[in-house]
């Protein structure tokens, strides 16, 4: 199969995948396979939701939309056309996938067909709905895919090569079971804001995307926040207001709860506008419904501070974002050529 087939059938998947909307979904008659899967990958999305309680339909449609502006022809071509992949393939490439997004390891799966190899696939428990659909709509397009794709609920075996993505704690399990193996191993990453204070209340309301969209459950969403010494937070809070619904939802409520009542009892200061708590905080993961801030004197202190944990950081977020950086309101719109840990995974299987 060449590149100009993967590229055309995922551009058909994009196409399919554009279809779906947290109402009225409109199906497109024009597109190959349509009949078949349709109807299924809309009842996957309900199963999905029943299957774990932090998916909700709005959520599930933002990544499928997502992935359907990114599979465009130009995405693709700039995505791939740095690569030489004509003598890459044939391997097979284990990947184990988390669940804490919805599709959070289809890049990896994508990464591994368009390099020419095959793709063994172990689903988290929480996110194993939607990607077998998406693999049999591609199998439907092109034959050629079932002897390519395939899944596994045992322990990854017959492998080459492997990506997977977890915790700190199974990253060493990871490491001790792939030993031996070409690996990516993937641990906990944070992503991080930096606020100037000079920023409109309409900036701010995009960086409340980054927090709040899919719960904060991301690497890619904002967990903590650098602000000047003298930071007011009133127009923060107030930029944030337009999510204040999100408490209605069951998890994120218990959660928002569970934690203030912890920071409470052990007098915590805190600030709080009833669905998100702040408090400040050398670390850079914070519970879900918290976001941990830390203050800064100068930009070179807090670039020496972001320097020395690199490691910990997927995103460096702020407003008119420079090099390495990620503007308001677009962590959960990752281009293709943007990689989880900045490790090239198409570069790391070409090499296979």
């Amino acid at each position: 199969m060449t590149i100009d087939d993967h590229k055309s059938h995922l551009v058909t998947l994009g196409k399919f995948l554009k279809q779906f909307k947290v109402v009225n979904s409109v199906r497109n008659d024009e597109l190959p396979g349509n009949d078949k899967f349709f109807a299924e990958m809309d009842q996957k999305i309900d199963s999905a939701i029943h299957h774990n309680g932090w998916f909700n339909r709005e959520n599930i449609i933002y990544s499928l939309q997502q992935w359907a502006e990114a599979l465009t022809p130009r995405n693709l071509k700039l995505w791939l056309a740095e690569y030489d992949l004509s003598k890459s393939g044939g391997k097979t490439v284990g990947i184990v996938m988390a669940g804490n997004i919805p599709l959070v390891g289809f890049h990896d799966f994508l990464s591994v067909l368009v390099s020419g190899h095959n793709v063994l696939v172990k689903l988290s428990m929480n996110d194993r709905q939607l990607l077998p659909v998406i693999a049999a709509y591609l199998m439907d397009l092109d034959s050629r895919y079932e002897n390519r794709i395939k899944f596994t609920e045992n322990k990854l075996k017959d492998f080459h090569a492997v990506i997977a993505t977890g915790s700190n704690n199974t990253a060493r399990y990871f490491e001790y079971y792939f030993k031996g193996k070409p690996s990516i191993i993937r641990k906990n990453r944070n992503s991080i804001a930096i606020i100037t204070g000079e920023e409109t209340k309409e900036e701010l309301s995009k960086l409340s995307e980054d927090v709040f969209r899919y719960y904060g459950l991301g690497c890619r969403n904002v967990s903590k926040l650098f602000v000047p010494e003298d930071y007011d937070f009133d127009s923060f809070f107030k930029a944030m207001y337009e999510w204040n619904s999100i408490i209605n939802q069951d998890k994120y409520a218990n959660n928002y709860d569970y934690n203030k009542a912890v920071y409470l009892m052990s007098e915590f200061q805190l600030l709080d506008n009833g669905f998100l708590m702040l408090k400040e905080d050398q670390s850079f993961g914070s519970p879900i419904a918290t976001l941990f801030y830390e203050k800064y004197k100068d930009e070179a202190e807090l670039k020496k501070l972001l320097k020395e944990n690199v490691e910990k950081i997927q995103c460096v977020v702020r407003n008119n974002a420079g090099k390495d950086e990620v503007s308001f309101g677009q962590t959960q719109k990752p281009q293709l050529w943007d990689y989880a840990d900045n490790i090239d995974t198409i570069d790391f299987l070409s090499k296979l």
